[in-house]
């Protein structure tokens, strides 16, 4: 998870990392869960494929800005904006009046990767009182959420709000979407939105990839546009050995093989696979992973990008460069390597920017992480792909009725508040004096905060993605940095915010995908082994699912 704007408390360096924030790398839909079209085709109550043009607009909600607070770094190229101060209490501005609940009570399924807080907590508490309303928390391990997930669905018993990130919505939890949560356009759609102020300055992009089965029925988390994966490298370390920071493939394994000192317990990095697509112009995961040569769709395991990829890869891993529990396959730690200076360079989501500078603040103050900029195969100008306008949605119980659906919406609607608001301050750091207290102006969490001010409401629903650390103003600004350089570069894939759900005869066809990339890197398996699997995906249906989105192109209209 990943998510764009989840702090220290985010998900392990992992897969899901990656594909989450897109919260976090080029998300993966295992299916994207359809929206309609031309070529759909009514299964069960589902469709395949997606929702454009005329359809689509009338589903989306109106936009309308939100004017509570100008971003200190203002957008460039894309990025996000970024706020390195924070105001004052007093001049926090309310952007709902009163309490928006009227003594409901609702149950929500959410992953949490962290130690869960306690239950009825201060915390929880302030904000049931804030909101007029309950919300019963049901945190589930982050790391195993898809398979509990999964049994929730298929029993039955489903909790009133159900979060659901991209890379779970795989097998039949798509398919699940339209059977299981309710239909919210008839609450947001066009201007009925205005009623929620936050929620209509959620973006549209952000909303689009919110339709499933023809119906808008997700509350969005909206993303960063390069959130998914970050190369990160150790800034003080660099400065303190002299190291330059590479500009090339090459350059990196050269850099590599300096860096390296197994006796000293140091290597260059870890497995940098996720980063590696990027730098070889690689397009990125489920429905991203087309793109379009000689009027033909090209899958991304059939480019020579993608075999370069993994070639380089395998240099890192064969010359020894990469940490030895990375090759072994313990990702989870790959955060801890790498703030203990076991590796110096590594990729995660971009979660991972403040979470590490926040937690290695106290204990390391000269500790200092960056993000690399990406380079081309030959040291030129990069190719990068964005990352979906939203990667994690909340959904309401198909069971409950008008007022609760209603009620769920206001209280979604304070919970989306932006930056500068009552409402952002209390979600985002409880209460002060009991979970944070101010210095030099600032809101800085004590350990109770720490303990219990975690990511979880914001699931249910988040304003536009910011960059908003003022304890950290030049993580800030070096983050928002890197967006702005790298957006120069970024491009939208062909289906770039479309929510698209393949027919279930696709779903696991590009699977093994994920572990071969694993055994050639390591050396288990060779680049030829890798050649005859992209021949038996195009054979054993990689062809058929090539026609499949041609007519959804086609018909469609593509999203770059």
């Amino acid at each position: 998870m990943p998510n764009s704007q989840a702090s220290a408390s985010t998900s392990p360096p992992s897969r899901r990392t990656f594909l989450a924030s897109t919260a976090i790398a080029a998300a993966a839909v295992t299916g994207g869960v359809p929206l309609l079209s031309a070529c759909s085709t009514e299964s069960g109550g589902n469709k395949n494929g997606t929702t454009s043009g005329k359809e689509l607009k009338k589903l989306l909600p109106t936009y309308v800005a939100s004017k509570v607070a100008d971003p200190d770094i203002p957008s460039v190229n894309g990025s996000s904006p970024g706020y390195t101060k924070a105001p004052p209490p007093a001049e926090l501005v309310a952007s709902v009046r009163g309490k928006p609940g009227h003594g409901g009570s609702y149950t929500m399924f959410e992953p949490l990767w962290g130690t869960p807080p306690p239950k009825n907590n201060a915390y929880y508490k302030a904000v049931n009182e804030a909101l007029g309303a309950k919300i019963k928390l049901q945190p589930q391990d982050g790391n195993t959420y898809g398979e509990k997930l999964s049994a929730v669905l298929a029993s039955g018993d489903i909790a009133d709000i159900v979060m659901i990130p991209l890379w779970e919505m795989g097998g039949k939890i798509h398919g699940a979407v339209s059977a299981k949560f309710a239909d919210l356009g008839p609450y947001l759609s066009g201007d009925k939105v205005k009623k929620y102020p936050n929620l209509a300055a959620i973006p549209t992009a952000a909303w689009q990839m919110s339709v499933f089965g023809g119906k808008l029925r997700g509350l969005p988390m909206p993303s960063r546009p390069l959130s998914g994966v970050i190369p990160y490298y150790r800034e003080d370390l660099f400065k303190k050995n002299g190291y330059q920071v590479p500009k090339s493939p090459d350059e990196f394994l050269a850099l590599a093989k300096e860096i390296t000192r197994p006796k000293s317990k140091v290597w260059a990095c870890d497995d940098m696979w996720w980063a590696a697509q990027r730098f070889f112009g690689c397009p990125g995961e489920k429905p991203y992973y087309w793109v379009e040569k000689d009027g033909k769709l090209v899958h991304k395991v059939e480019t020579d990008n993608y075999l370069e990829a993994l070639e380089w890869c395998r240099k890192l891993f064969a010359k020894g460069y990469v940490h030895p529990d990375a090759i072994a396959g313990k990702a989870n730690d790959a955060l801890t390597r790498f703030t203990s200076g076991q590796t110096l360079i590594y990729n995660d989501g971009d979660a991972k920017w403040y979470g590490a500078t926040f937690e290695q603040a106290g204990p390391h103050p000269d500790f200092k992480i960056q993000g690399m900029d990406y380079f081309g195969p030959d040291g030129g100008d990069p190719v990068i792909y964005l990352d979906p306008p939203a990667a994690i949605w909340s959904f309401l119980n198909k069971n409950l009725g008008k007022e609760q659906i209603e009620e769920i919406l206001a209280l979604a609607d304070f919970i989306a508040a932006p930056y500068g608001t009552k409402e952002q301050r209390l979600i985002d750091y409880g209460v002060e004096g009991v979970h944070h207290t101010l210095k030099k102006g600032l809101p800085v969490k004590n350990a109770t905060g720490v303990r219990d001010v975690q990511d979880t409401y914001r699931f249910i629903a988040s304003p536009q993605a910011s960059v908003a650390y003022p304890d950290f103003p030049q993580m800030v600004k070096d983050y928002c940095g890197w967006m702005q350089r790298m957006g120069k570069f970024a491009k939208k894939p062909l289906f770039y915010g479309m929510q698209i759900q393949e027919p279930n005869r696709y779903a696991s066809l590009y699977t093994p995908f994920e572990d071969l990339a694993k055994d050639v890197t390591r050396g288990r398996k060779t680049i030829k082994d890798a050649q005859r699997a992209i021949s038996d995906w195009r054979s054993g249906g990689g062809d058929r699912l090539r026609d499949w989105y041609a007519k959804l192109l086609e018909e469609n209209g593509s999203g770059a």
